[in-house]
């Protein structure tokens, strides 16, 4: 049997036979999931196809998310509907309005290295970052798998992704996948995983990890996963007390490429309207006048976020709206805990947690006619965040920050 990459090897074990790049396998998944938003439609496909059943209620987790708490009479309904379906199956793994963002609900919980898991959403992606081959599909496929505990897929071909030295000031995960966007643009991964190798694990954290993969699905791969090391040990001993098996690639296996990031020489990156590969250094955009900020989704809604925002704004004052949302209860009470919530709100930020609001236009901050949004989700195109006629830019949380007191577009290096 040849060496193996992390791909090849979860997906030959999923589907029980050695498998390689680009054959059409049957693979067994590990955790299926779906939010308010898709899972609607998820139940309505069970339910047109008269099966409704669920192949192993222990691997199915719902949260909602997406509009929640509800905004309109319609997604409360909504919501109603999957509560009486969660009930009516013992559903064990739900998560209502009070709780989180399904993808960091994942990768707090439920993702272990080697995983196959699916979900009804295209940030699926974000359960990588333990080293789980991880990917959002449609309505019908999820719910093909929430009966059968099955799925089919055409094995992509690994790409390999390196990542050197310490990050240098200001550099956190968002920075990693702008670069890679702006250096490959958004439709190059089509077909392939991205297998990234850390070479100092502790360096680069489980949070900047999430956000990387998180945006896997933006450079249109299929899935994008980060090699399990000491860091994934640590993260999953700390949020579950438990150590996890580790599932690595074989020495000698065989990628389609290679590409080697040295963080240490990165600059700050942002995203300019209206695509995710639009991609320029912090000080290309510098005095851009900003309506409103937002930190937070399940991209840059973790502890470090918060972190970083919080030691930047501390003792100043906001001159732009800023709308700051911990992707779960966990992260809004540790940074509760740690001051970062006290320090944003002084500052003059809007805080609450656990909801997608903003980032898909969908309450809690939508964008107006006219306005600069600087935003620390994954998406900036037309109308994404609310009016069409609204400009967003992404970056990371530490642009995010200082943009929020100064007004415009700033360099965090100024500080």
């Amino acid at each position: 049997m040849s060496a193996k990459t992390l791909t090849e090897k979860i997906l030959s074990r999923a589907s029980g036979k050695d498998i390689s790049p680009g054959d059409v396998i049957e693979a067994k998944v590990d955790l299926v999931a779906f939010h308010d938003l898709t899972g609607y439609h998820v139940i309505e496909v069970m339910e047109r196809a008269n099966m409704i059943k669920v192949f192993d209620k222990s691997k199915l987790v719902i949260a909602f998310d997406h509009l929640a708490p509800p905004p309109d009479v319609r997604s409360a309904e909504i919501q109603g509907y999957i509560r009486k379906f969660v009930k009516s199956e013992g559903i064990p793994n739900f998560y209502d309005i009070n709780y989180g963002i399904l993808h960091e609900v994942m990768i707090e919980q439920y993702a272990n290295p080697g995983q196959v898991i699916l979900a009804a959403d295209s940030h699926t992606t974000t359960s990588g970052a333990v080293g789980a081959f991880a990917q959002g599909m449609g309505a019908s496929d999820i719910a093909a798998a929430v009966i059968t505990g099955k799925t089919w897929l055409v094995v992509p071909q690994p790409f390999k992704v390196v990542l050197e030295g310490k990050p240098a000031k200001w550099i956190t995960g968002k920075d990693v996948a702008l670069k890679l966007l702006g250096d490959f643009k958004a439709d190059y991964f089509n077909g392939m995983t991205l297998e990234i190798f850390v070479k100092d694990p502790l360096s680069f954290p489980m949070d900047y990890r999430a956000t990387v993969s998180n945006m896997g699905i933006e450079m249109n791969a299929d899935a994008l996963m980060f090699i399990p090391d000491q860091e994934t040990k640590r993260y999953i001993k700390e949020m579950r007390g438990y150590e996890p098996e580790l599932v690595i690639p074989d020495n000698g296996a065989k990628y389609v490429d290679e590409y080697t990031i040295q963080l240490d020489e990165m600059e700050p990156l942002v995203a300019a309207p209206h695509s995710v590969d639009n991609v320029k250094v912090v000080n290309e955009l510098e005095g851009t006048p900003v309506d409103q900020v937002y930190i937070g989704s399940c991209t840059n809604g973790r502890l470090s976020d918060f972190e970083i925002a919080a030691k930047i704004m501390k003792g100043k004052k906001v001159k732009s709206r800023c709308i700051a949302i911990p992707a779960s209860y966990r992260m809004f009470k540790e940074a509760l805990e740690r001051g970062y919530i006290q320090t944003l709100v002084d500052a003059g930020c809007i805080v609450t947690y656990g909801t997608c609001g903003p980032c898909l236009g969908g309450h809690f901050g939508i964008a107006g006619t006219g306005e600069n949004i600087v935003s620390t989700s994954s998406r900036n195109f037309k109308g994404r965040m609310g009016s069409n006629e609204a400009k967003v830019y992404l970056s990371g949380p530490a642009v995010a920050a200082i943009s929020a007191l100064e007004g415009k577009i700033t360099d965090p290096r100024v500080i």
